[in-house]
């Protein structure tokens, strides 16, 4: 049982990842791959800064402008230097590698003596019940404040952004610097998943962030599709369903381990689920 508990919480840490892969993916239909990048650059700033004895709530604004830093270069380099975004996302990412190795020091930093945030609160004597608890609270909380901002006229103005870029230009809405602002809003929740299960797992390390934008797709495609099957139209609904492909995914992994599936396959597994997601709505198409 603890064991599918383990998995929740490490769902409910990276469903902040999957709400920012959702706004660059879903809303900006651009395919952001500084989601490797700017995942490991929120874990190793949380350790670093951990290390050194700063309150752990006060490290969540410097992850936040951190993640935010990262999604800008990558909208920079898309909408004003004209490269490709996947490319631009790339780029950004390999450059991060360096930045990421540099801050951390050496390529792992264990947490083990230091107070997280999960420690903080003891909700719970059994300590993975605490976690599980603290990790929902902490969910609720960014779906709400990224559900409000996308529910103002800013964050309708880029959701229509997505939706049709010639049409906002024509409002006068200046669609690049929409797009920037939106790859901003999703690093930096990316930056906070890292900063989330930095403190899980009690480490960072230099190659954690490695594949790690699949598992954020996969979630967001299993959202998706529970979006399209329940017919959910309100963006707090929305975001709520990739939480729950994010919780979704990572018991199909959990899941998948307790069978007795070797540990040195799960990055396998991960991309052969991903895949099967992809395909099936469109083999029913097919039919």
């Amino acid at each position: 049982m603890e064991f599918y508990l383990t998995a929740l919480i490490l769902g409910l840490c990276l469903s902040a990842m999957s709400l920012g892969i959702f706004i660059s993916m879903k809303i900006f239909k651009i395919p952001d791959i500084t989601t490797d990048g700017s995942y490991t650059l929120g874990a190793v700033i949380t350790a670093v800064l951990l290390t050194a004895h700063w309150n752990t709530f006060a490290i969540i604004p410097i992850v936040l402008v951190a993640g935010a830093i990262a999604g800008i270069l990558t909208g920079i380099i898309h909408t004003r230097l004209k490269i490709d975004a996947l490319l631009a996302g790339i780029l950004v990412m390999t450059g991060l590698y360096s930045i990421n190795l540099t801050i951390l020091g050496r390529s792992n930093v264990p947490l083990l003596d230091v107070p997280t945030v999960f420690s903080k609160f003891q909700l719970f004597s059994n300590s993975v019940y605490n976690n599980v608890s603290i990790a929902i609270v902490f969910i609720i909380v960014i779906a709400l404040l990224v559900g409000y901002i996308l529910k103002t006229d800013f964050g309708i103005a880029m959701r229509a952004t997505g939706n049709s870029a010639s049409m906002t230009r024509a409002l006068g809405i200046n669609d690049n610097k929409m797009k920037i602002i939106g790859l901003a809003m999703a690093n930096s929740l990316t930056a906070l998943s890292g900063y989330l299960v930095a403190q899980f797992q009690n480490f960072s390390d230099i190659n954690m962030g490695i594949g790690i934008v699949i598992t954020g797709l996969g979630s967001v495609l299993i959202g998706e599709a529970l979006i399209k099957w329940w017919n959910i139209n309100s963006i707090l609904g929305q975001l709520t369903v990739v939480i729950c492909g994010s919780l979704l995914f990572q018991m199909v992994l959990a899941f998948t381990l307790s069978i007795g599936i070797d540990p040195n396959m799960l990055k396998l597994v991960t991309a052969s689920f991903v895949l099967l997601i992809v395909i099936i709505p469109r083999l029913k198409k097919h039919d």
